[in-house]
């Protein structure tokens, strides 16, 4: 009876853990990523997003997916790090990078997407960023680089990469699936013919990451490009 009683109480705590709203992991000494969480085909599912620290404010890539966490995020970054987000970045424009994208400009955040992201968001009455970028770009903010990347289409028609130099660090967006990813998901905004083309220009331009951080599910496998490509093959067959 006492081993059942201990197991019930390690499944219940395994089970709160697993539900958290918001779970934020360090990745290197200046980057964070965080999950949240949202209902996708009736079931609850995980999106990651990232957080840079710099001298100068904090650099957030894509908005929580929930939007109980909007606040909740910037909370957590300025308990943790005694700083303010200062800018956020969206890589594509569905809900799960954009959705909080006018609360934070309204609390005086920089929002930047690229052209295509803003053009698709206006015409879908979406949430739209302040900033607008018509080409690829390198942003410095307090002393760190991030390299924004248009490598094509594939998972939606304007989906962007993140590229942190001086930490090596790969943010794929929705556009790179997890190892732990069993099919390609969903692909009905973006373009499964150039899809491939994509992914290899993405791993010319950075062809040596230390992290690639995926849209959704764990990063700990670096090997996720070359599995998204056989995702693509397998939905093509």
């Amino acid at each position: 009876m006492k081993n059942f009683i201990t197991l019930f109480f390690l499944l219940y705590i395994f089970d709160c853990s697993a539900q958290q709203p918001l779970i934020i992991k360090k990745l290197t000494p200046s980057i964070y990523v965080y999950k949240t969480y949202n209902y996708y085909n009736n079931e609850k599912f995980e999106a990651n997003g990232l957080y840079c620290i710099t001298p100068r404010g904090v650099i957030m890539v894509d908005t929580p997916w929930d939007t109980t966490q909007f606040q909740r995020l910037l909370d957590s970054i300025l308990k943790k790090h005694g700083k303010s987000v200062s800018a956020c970045i969206s890589t594509h424009w569905h809900a799960d990078r954009t959705a909080g994208l006018t609360y934070y400009r309204k609390m005086g955040i920089k929002t930047f997407t690229i052209a295509k992201t803003d053009s698709i968001s206006a015409a879908q009455q979406k949430p739209r960023a302040e900033y607008i970028l018509h080409k690829d770009t390198t942003l410095s903010i307090g002393g760190k680089k991030i390299e924004i990347f248009y490598p094509g289409e594939g998972h939606t028609v304007d989906n962007i990469v993140i590229w942190f130099p001086q930490s090596s660090v790969l943010y794929g967006g929705c556009l790179i699936k997890s190892t732990e990813a069993t099919d390609i998901g969903f692909v009905g905004d973006g373009n499964i013919k150039a899809y491939p083309e994509t992914l290899k220009r993405v791993q010319q331009k950075f062809p040596n990451p230390h992290y690639i951080i995926p849209g959704h599910q764990g990063w700990e496998d670096i090997k996720s490009i070359e599995h998204t490509i056989k995702l693509i093959k397998d939905f093509r067959n």
